[in-house]
């Protein structure tokens, strides 16, 4: 998939997502309007638009679903369009989980997302930086409801009522308490018997196929369920609750035996047989360390040696090694250096103060501009109809009616094709140059939620915001994505600016 930087090509091809609520509409900001708009945001970043998506009238409750979105998100998984522009969050979904699962898609498939009216464009660095801001919030939001739905649970499981799901195989829910089930039950002991007798689980699975008998899905018995059944304690009526739960990967995983929660339930075979038939696996089971699980290394990639060479950890030590000159640095030097670089991220102490007087000198004149218009825009529509009333109640004949309604609809539609242009361009500037307190905040959120990032967390954050680390004898430089000075803003060049921690 292409990265940041080759999408950032003045031929980018982008989309544009119209959804313009009835109280837009009413403002007198119809789709045509919001179209125009967002066609001069991309001409000035000199972007290349080449689809439209229409969803007028269409409620922002869910709209993941709708055909234009998912001809959309089509089109971005097909490298048809590598951003999509919209005027605001709230029309591209007022479903905060739609808007963070297209956050997530965009992100996937290295999309950008330009908001103009809240000044998001997510193919600029400080853009990127919000979205992985916002995520880490969300994984937060979610760990919090996760985790006030889990202090419930072992309450309910001591009390020994039911956590919702399925029965077990050879039990069935009566009352809120489980029984056995006269057809499964029987099948279920025949598995242990089964086993003690021909020590095989795909022996006993075979057998019990061609017994005719089937799982409760209907489909045939496999040695996994049957070392599943084998494995599990209910059977000798020693019931686990509480001892599973879900990963980030949706993967079933073990929690610590300290967290399980035993019920006694009706048993299906004696405690003897269920122990000789687990003593059986025991002895079978081969001795092999399982694959540790690899570590995720948070500047793989980026870290190069003054060689040139990329740096890498090996297995067998704690540090960053090159290895064509053999130049090394403990992992926690790095990690420490970048931490505090993450003070001076997006802050350019001189230059930053000039820039942003200077961007904010240039939107308030452009604002000043725009509130006239948008005054004589009103004006104007006023004036249209009441010369339309004076014709229709016959105060002024067709010839007067001509020469006043014409200059007026002449005036109207140059209004048309100007507030939008120049909307447009401050969209653009407030995207590029963000407020002083944004700027300030969002690098003192960074360095601050730092040390409790996981490595997983702080290798998105390092990916997204660093151009390149240097490793050479007793110095590292750092290279962090900045905002450009208000020279270079001035002469348009847009590409990436960076600054060196020595």
């Amino acid at each position: 998939m292409p990265s940041h930087q080759e999408t950032s090509a003045a031929t980018r091809p982008v989309g544009i997502w119209l959804r313009v609520s009835t109280e837009d509409q009413a403002k007198g900001e119809s789709p045509a309007h919001h179209e125009k708009r967002a066609r001069a945001y991309a001409e000035v970043k000199g972007w290349n638009v080449i689809e439209v998506y229409h969803l007028e009238g269409v409620s922002g409750k869910a709209v993941m679903h709708n055909p234009e979105a998912k001809r959309m998100l089509a089109d971005l998984k097909a490298n048809r369009i590598r951003g999509l522009i919209f005027s605001k969050l709230a029309r591209l979904a007022r479903n905060t989980k739609e808007l963070l699962e297209f956050a997530d898609i965009f992100r996937e498939y290295n999309g950008d997302l330009i908001s103009l009216g809240e000044s998001i464009d997510t193919s600029t660095p400080a853009g990127r930086l919000f979205y992985t801001m916002i995520a880490a919030m969300a994984a937060w939001e979610r760990e919090e409801i996760a985790s006030r739905v889990a202090v419930s649970v072992p309450i309910r499981a001591k009390l020994g009522k039911s956590l919702g799901g399925t029965a077990p195989y050879g039990w069935r829910w009566q009352s809120k308490k489980l029984v056995l089930d006269p057809l499964e039950g029987p099948i279920r002991r025949q598995v242990y018997e089964l086993f003690a007798e021909h020590k095989r689980k795909r022996v006993v699975a075979k057998l019990l196929n061609a017994a005719g008998h089937r799982t409760r899905d209907g489909v045939l018995f496999t040695h996994t369920f049957v070392n599943r059944i084998l494995r599990d304690p209910a059977s000798k009526g020693m019931r686990r609750v509480n001892y599973t739960t879900l990963s980030e990967k949706n993967r079933v995983v073990i929690k610590p035996e300290k967290d399980w929660i035993t019920n006694l339930v009706p048993p299906v075979v004696s405690e003897e047989l269920w122990d000789r038939c687990n003593a059986i696996m025991a002895s079978q089971q081969h001795s092999h360390r399982p694959v540790a699980k690899r570590t995720v290394q948070i500047f793989a990639g980026i870290t190069f040696c003054t060689c040139g060479a990329i740096m890498y950890v090996p297995s067998n030590t704690p540090k960053y090694v090159c290895q064509k000159c053999r130049t090394k640095i403990p992992i926690v030097d790095i990690d420490e250096i970048f931490h505090e670089q993450l003070r001076h991220f997006l802050l350019s102490p001189e230059e930053l103060t000039t820039h942003l007087n200077q961007a904010d000198e240039g939107m308030v004149h452009k604002q000043e501009v725009l509130d006239v218009l948008l005054t004589e825009r009103k004006q104007v529509g006023q004036g249209l109809d009441r010369v339309f009333q004076l014709y229709t109640e016959g105060r002024i004949g067709a010839e007067m009616f001509s020469s006043r309604y014409a200059p007026l609809e002449v005036r109207s539609k140059q209004l048309d094709e100007e507030i939008p242009r120049l909307q447009a361009e401050l969209d653009y500037l407030k995207i590029s140059q963000l407020s002083r307190e944004e700027l300030l905040q969002n690098a003192k959120n960074l360095y601050d939620r730092w040390p409790t990032f996981t490595n997983e967390e702080k290798r998105q954050v390092a990916e997204t915001i660093t151009q390149r680390i240097t490793v050479g004898e007793g110095e590292v430089s750092v290279e962090l994505c900045y905002l450009p000075s208000a020279q270079d803003m001035a002469k348009g060049d847009r590409s990436q600016w960076v600054s060196t921690h020595g």
